[in-house]
């Protein structure tokens, strides 16, 4: 199985803010053990790739650790150094997907209309975040889809365990989930871990049962 594989197949990408050097080896830890492989960190969390560097050295395969909300490529050159093996960015910069590409890491850059979709994806792009998803609704995916049938979407912004299954229904490969998956100004302690677990196995069999019912 490929990364992009290894991505799509819990469907679920945790977006984690405000990480640091005591809690993200916890949190990664509660998040693969609830099914959520896929760690998004993103860069504006300060001393961000020594953190990156932290997972991928800690838990290598147990989860892929990537980064987020890039906005150019020497940040994403950067954080593919520290051993992020995809770089998420909010918007469509062509120079940032070329970067990435060029070590071998999977893009996902951020989109919003259907021309935006479009431009990502023939420029290299893997996968499409389409952000912020809860202005679009998971309808949006679903006629998108229509003439867009070849290009992997997937939403970020307003997800969560209630609506996650609507969007895989409606065609999304994948969604992002940020704080209604793992609130990080919280205490992070053993209980506190117990119920990220507990979320990112909710988040998880959601998108199974979606799955199920489409196929």
């Amino acid at each position: 199985m490929n990364l992009i594989e290894q991505i799509k197949d819990s469907g679920i990408v945790a977006v984690i803010r405000g990480a640091n050097k005591d809690n993200i080896i916890p949190v990664a830890k509660a998040l693969s053990a609830g099914g959520v492989k896929a760690l998004e960190l993103t860069v504006e969390t300060p001393k961000i790739l020594s953190l990156v560097e932290m997972v991928a050295d800690e838990l290598k395969d147990d989860v892929i650790v990537g980064v987020g909300t890039v906005l150019d490529p020497e940040t994403a050159r950067a954080s593919i150094m520290a051993g992020a093996r995809f770089v998420f960015s909010p918007v469509v910069n062509i120079e940032t997907i070329k970067m990435t590409k060029r070590y071998g890491v999977v893009s996902v850059p951020g989109a919003f209309t259907p021309t935006e979709i479009l431009t990502a994806y023939e420029n290299g792009a893997d996968l499409i975040k389409v952000f912020p998803a809860n202005l679009l609704g998971p309808r949006f995916f679903k006629d998108v889809r229509g003439p867009l049938p070849h290009i992997p979407l997937m939403p970020t912004g307003g997800i969560d365990v209630s609506n996650v299954g609507d969007y895989i229904r409606a065609g999304a490969v994948a969604a992002g989930a940020g704080s209604t998956l793992v609130d990080m100004k919280q205490v992070i302690d053993e209980k506190c871990c117990e119920k990220i677990t507990l979320k990112a196995s909710q988040f998880v069999n959601e998108v199974k049962r979606a799955r199920e019912m489409k196929a």
